[in-house]
Formats: C-alpha cells, structure tokens, sequence
C-alpha cells in the first residue's frame, strides 16, 4: 500500500520503523526543520528518510497549492502523521483514498490539541497513552481505530513517559498497520464533548505558585524538566531561579508560602500545602545540586520566593 508519511520526533521514527516492517510502501516523508532554540534531544526524522532512500522534504506551509499538488501527484494509497506539528487541510486529507491516519500521545478523547505528555504530567493523571485515529479538519477529533495505555509512575518526568510511549506506539501499530491493510481496521466514533482540549505550552508557563500544594507544583517540575525549558521560580530582587528537581514532603511548618528553610542540610520550600525539598537547581546560569543548594542557602534561610 503506498503512502505518505508525515513525522517527527522519535514517535516518528517508531511510525516509519512500523510502516516499512508492515509491508508499506514510503513515497515520501515529510517533517520538520529543527528550531535551533529547541534541545533536540531526539532522533532525525530526515536523516533516516535519507539513510532509506526515501525522498524527504521540509515546507514550512505544508497546507499550500504547491505542496497539495506534490503529494496528489504521488497518488498515496494512504496517509499517516506521527507527532507531525502542523494541521493538514482538509485537500491533502481527501487524496488518499484509504483514509488519513495520525497517532496522537494521549488515550482520546482527552487531551486533544498540544503538548499532551507534558499536560498530563501537570495535572497529575496517572494513565496516559497514544490513540491511532482518522485525521478530519479539527485536531483530534476523527473516528479512533486503537488504543494502548500507559502508566504514570510518580517518578515520571515528560522525557520519561515520552520513552514509555513511544515503546507503545510500537506496539499499537504492529496491531492495525495488518488491519489497515487488509481493510478490517475498526472504527470507533469519539465524543470530543466527553474529553479535553488543549493548547500548546510555553516557556513562561513554567512559572510556579507557592500557594499550589507541593504534589502540584512537583507535577509542574517534572512535565517541564530537562530537556524543557524548566519550571521557574524568583529570588528577592527579581532574580530568576530555575528548579531542575525537588521532592514533595508534608510538613507542620507555620512559614509563609514560599519560604525558604535549611532542615538538616536540606533546603526546603514551603508550599500551600506541604513542602518540596529541591534536589537540583540553577541560578545565574550556576547549576546547584544537593549539598551545594545547602551551601548556597545557609545564609539566606528564610528567603522568599515569588
């Protein structure tokens, strides 16, 4: 079956990786040119289109005439995007006449739109997973074909659980690309009213209220932990310091939310409910770890961060 790919990020690659063990026939991949302010800490779509010989392109408007022209032209039987950044509209979306198909990193119809992985992470669910469905011209929303869930541990950070899904989607299109090919694939309606919908997440959404309880401003430290531009709090006269890791612990402290204390050599941060104990740290481009986080504070205690 011939076919088109569009795909990113190591969910693309587990995406080509099960196109071409299934039987598929690649035309062609799109994908995307690397933001140089972006860590790119995964894998190259491009380089393994190219290693493959298989054409490969990088539009930045993947929606315009010509770029519409191009991939009728290739005649695909059938299209998939994997983590593919951009909407398709809805002239590539009718080409195939196999259907369009994306897989998407949340269990749908909760958290369409961006950002899933690290949206789940911030709102402390404890299940997530990826969902192969028809792609139609509003994001997520098309007819479901499959699912595989997958656990949140406590410990999980957004690099963490992207590694665990990407191990699952996999597995999940080891199990349809066979149905798709033979026309047996199910299709199951999804009610969007009964989900979630969300937007993408920036930088500046990293910032962290003290009055949160410590769980939830943990959730915020691990969704936007390295390799993410990180969760970010500020020292008296506006100094930004960003926090790496912390661990949540109860307390019986009467301190002001957002105060800093020294517990054993222990730095801790009083939150609205409980504490978080910052394990790593950066200030002034300086990284602070454990015992250094101590040394840094024993003369500040009682600080208070904004």
């Amino acid at each position: 079956m011939k076919t088109v790919v569009f795909a990113y990020h190591n969910i693309g690659l587990a995406g080509l990786e099960a196109l071409e063990r299934n039987g598929f026939e690649i035309q062609a991949v799109f994908t995307h040119r690397d933001d140089p302010g972006e860590d790119c800490w995964f894998g190259s779509v491009r380089d393994w289109a190219a290693s493959s010989g298989i054409p490969v392109f990088r539009p930045q408007k993947i929606n315009a005439a010509r770029w519409v022209r191009k991939i009728r032209g290739l005649e695909p039987d059938v299209i998939f995007s994997f983590h593919y950044r951009f909407m398709l509209c809805g002239d590539i979306l009718k080409i195939p006449p196999q259907g369009a198909y994306n897989l998407h990193t949340s269990l749908l119809p909760a958290y369409r739109g961006r950002s899933p992985v690290n949206w789940v992470l911030v709102h402390g669910e404890k299940t997530t997973g990826v969902t192969l469905h028809h792609m139609v011209d509003k994001p997520d929303a098309g007819d479901i074909v499959g699912q595989k869930e997958v656990e949140i541990a406590q410990e999980d950070t957004a690099l963490s659980l992207y590694r665990k899904l990407t191990a699952k989607t996999s597995l999940l299109l080891d199990e349809l690309l066979p149905l798709i090919l033979s026309g047996t694939a199910p299709r199951i309606r999804q009610d969007v009213k009964a989900g979630s919908y969300f937007g993408g997440r920036r930088p500046e959404d990293g910032k962290i209220d003290w009055a949160w309880p410590a769980q939830r401003v943990y959730n915020l430290i691990r969704a936007v932990t390295e390799p993410y531009p990180g969760a970010i709090t500020f020292l008296p006269g506006s100094e930004k310091m960003f926090i790496w890791w912390a661990l949540p612990e109860s307390t019986d402290s009467s301190s002001a939310v957002g105060t800093i204390d020294l517990e054993e050599g222990r730095v801790t941060v009083r939150a609205g409910e409980g504490k978080l104990r910052l394990v790593d740290i950066e200030i002034a481009g300086r990284r602070l770890r454990d015992a250094a986080i101590s040394d840094y504070f024993k003369t500040r205690k009682g600080l208070l961060l904004k």
